[in-house]
């Protein structure tokens, strides 16, 4: 390519308009660019494929260090003797560490790549799988909690880098692949733990511990390319970010307001892992439906987290999905309060479609910066952000429920976090980028 046409290009890719978001960030990207006079060749095929199974299979390794947990929280609690309290707030710490370390991913990303700091993050999560089983005491077991979350936070912030980077003109179809993956791990580990633990002995150890190795296979896609990414993909990557220190992305009106729509998603949908198999309970239904009804919940995500982020890719402005995910969460949340019993697996269906927020977050932190280090900063800011917002929600829930004897109040309190929820959502749907307003 001439190198008057490649300067061209280049001063054409920073001027400070609002192109249709799925091709918006090509230019700007901070992936390996096509071979030009002045820059490497486009990445191989192989390297490609490479790069989407690592997502897939890093996705995957998510929230098994959740809601595995969770499927043997009572065993758990018996064997280190843990007590209520303890155990309640066992169930907060996964967003607390995800606000807390996810902050730390835009540096490590800027000096070792974000490849580099995913694989490293899948070895954190795989050790504190491996580790937490053989923990004899609760100080132990919440110290290898913490080093798996620790791995996960990182890796939640990245992702989104990565697809900007690798697939920039794919950013929805990518999204939801990973997006879906994550679905399918979040259901698949509270679906088979216990099983598995069965199988295995009835040790919780064992049904715990036997996550590592799915972790541990995440890391394999990564090694080589965290071996030859800081060539061609990481050299781009420093470059971008010399100019990050100029972008303050706290001046942003939609980095707030997708800080608020993840952290108030979030809110719902731990609120719904922690207590809508109580709710049904609670109304007659018995407890093997009520898991199930929490799986078909969860499971909702598995083909809606790939139909909502290529739907939404190809919008200008998603503020339409975000007011029709609401809207089912609200019915739904109705149910829950006039016919909980009655419309059951109504509701269940409904409050997993307003679960995929989840998804559409992550698929407009791709599209809200032209650049790959404003991705970063976005990614880190609005999930950091997110997270420390979402921590009291299931904890008043809880306070409420408790205080109250039923679950009008608490339901109540779910129903309306959806009107903010709606209102953050239209506003980082917008039609804009986080650079024209910092």
């Amino acid at each position: 390519m001439p190198e008057d046409e490649t300067q061209h290009r280049t001063r054409t890719s920073t001027r400070p308009q609002s192109p249709h978001p799925a091709t918006a960030t090509a230019p700007a990207m901070d992936s390996p660019a096509p071979q030009t006079a002045s820059g490497p060749a486009g990445p191989a095929p192989w390297v490609l494929r490479l790069v989407a199974v690592g997502l897939v299979l890093t996705a995957l390794n998510l929230r098994p260090a959740i809601t595995s947990l969770g499927a043997l929280l009572e065993e758990v609690r018996d064997g280190l003797h843990m007590s209520g309290s303890v155990a309640g707030v066992l169930t907060s710490v996964p967003p607390l560490c995800f606000a807390v370390f996810g902050i730390m991913a835009p540096r490590l990303a800027r000096r070792f790549g974000p490849g580099a700091v995913v694989c490293a993050g899948m070895v954190a999560i795989a050790a504190g799988l491996a580790l937490r089983p053989f923990a004899g005491s609760t100080a132990g077991f919440l110290a290898a909690s913490a080093l798996a979350l620790m791995g996960i936070a990182v890796s939640n912030v990245l992702m989104p880098v990565i697809v900007k980077r690798w697939f920039p003109d794919r950013v929805g179809s990518m999204t939801g692949l990973y997006s879906m993956a994550l679905a399918l791990g979040t259901a698949l580990a509270a679906a088979v733990t216990v099983p598995m633990t069965d199988v295995l002995g009835g040790s919780w150890k064992a049904g715990l511990g036997i996550w590592a190795a799915l972790a541990a296979a995440a890391v394999l896609p990564w090694i080589p390319l965290m071996r030859g990414g800081r060539g061609a993909a990481g050299h781009a990557t420093t470059q971008q970010h010399g100019d990050a220190p100029a972008l303050r992305i706290t001046r942003s009106r939609t980095a707030w307001g997708l800080a608020c729509f993840f952290g108030l998603q979030a809110t719902a949908a731990y609120i719904a892992m922690g207590w809508m198999p109580q709710i049904f309970r609670d109304a007659g239904v018995s407890a093997g439906t009520a898991g199930v009804l929490l799986a078909v919940t969860m499971a909702m995500g598995v083909p809606l987290a790939f139909v909502i982020p290529r739907v939404a890719a190809r919008m200008k402005n998603q503020g339409p999905i975000v007011v029709f995910l609401c809207a089912c969460g609200l019915v739904g949340y109705a149910g829950l309060y006039f016919a909980p019993a009655g419309g059951a697996w109504a509701w269940a269906l409904l409050l997993g479609i307003a679960n995929c927020a989840f998804p559409l977050a992550l698929t407009m932190i791709g599209m809200r910066s032209r650049s790959g280090a404003g991705v970063v900063r976005l990614s880190a800011f609005a999930q950091s952000t997110g997270y420390l917002i979402s921590i009291p929600g299931p904890l008043l829930v809880g306070v409420l429920y408790q205080h109250s004897g039923g679950w009008g109040l608490p339901i109540a309190l779910m129903a309306g976090l959806m009107v903010p929820q709606m209102v953050a959502g239209i506003l980082a749907g917008r039609d804009r980028t986080i650079e024209d307003e910092c």
